[in-house]
């Protein structure tokens, strides 16, 4: 047995392990795991334990306990795993109820669509599945420090991405006509909501939001509802840009 020194073993589910660590180049990480696979939630709580640069980890399996813990621990991150159920949802609704709030997504496939995806609903950083513990902890790190870290490859697709927006966004605003109830659904799919809480939330069936969902789509020729959101959010502040000039 080497002399390393044990270190003291902790409970970490479902809630909180945490430990004073000396860092000469920043503070001590707050991190909080957002995952429903139980065994990878608490996996990776224990590697990130082992971290010099990592002074708590939190963890939380479902949206309401993840909730909880950051409004009552402040994370410096929150790690989501983008392949559990209701992934993507999940992260558009952290970001939209907690601004500013730094969110790395694990387990994106390594793709530039998938990682634009979830660029676009608010990520700030990002892990595919082909990432090791080392790239995680350079993420971590740089997410914390406020900065991001991608391939010079999916910088490439991010500058494309952006500079096509911003050759749309005119032309949308000029020809997008949304009836108050598609804009009132729109709304609720950028705070993250599927069709069912949305037909709960309006008191309509879901085939009824599925229909809005539908004809949305086709009015802002976009295929997924992540898209329309983020082009509805251009849309918006354009003219609240406008509108302050």
């Amino acid at each position: 047995m080497s002399g390393r020194t044990n270190r003291r073993r902790s409970s970490v589910a479902p809630a909180i392990a945490s430990r004073v660590v000396a860092s000469a180049s920043m503070s001590p990480i707050c991190a909080l795991i957002f995952d429903d696979n139980t065994l990878y939630r608490e996996g990776l709580a224990k590697l990130l334990w082992q971290e010099e640069y990592v002074g708590r980890v939190e963890t939380a399996p479902e949206p309401n306990l993840a909730r909880a813990a950051i409004h009552q621990r402040r994370p410096d991150v929150v790690l989501l795993n983008m392949a559990m159920s209701r992934g993507l949802e999940n992260l558009r609704l952290l970001v939209h109820e907690f601004p500013g709030i730094r969110v790395i997504a694990l387990d994106v496939p390594d793709r530039s669509d998938g990682i634009v995806t979830c660029v676009e609903a608010g990520a700030v950083g990002y892990l595919s599945r082909e990432g090791s513990l080392q790239d995680l902890a350079t993420v971590i790190q740089s997410v914390a420090r406020g900065e991001a870290v991608c391939s010079p490859r999916i910088a490439a697709t991010l500058f494309r991405r952006v500079a096509t927006l911003a050759s749309e966004r005119q032309s949308v605003s000029e020809s997008v006509h949304l009836t108050p109830r598609e804009r009132e659904i729109i709304h609720l799919i950028d705070q993250g909501l599927s069709n069912k809480d949305i037909a709960q939330r309006l008191h309509i069936d879901v085939q009824t939001v599925k229909n809005h969902v539908h004809n949305i789509l086709e009015k802002l020729q976009v295929h997924r509802r992540g898209e329309a959101a983020a082009r509805m959010r251009h849309v918006a502040l354009e003219a609240a840009t406008a509108s302050s000039a």
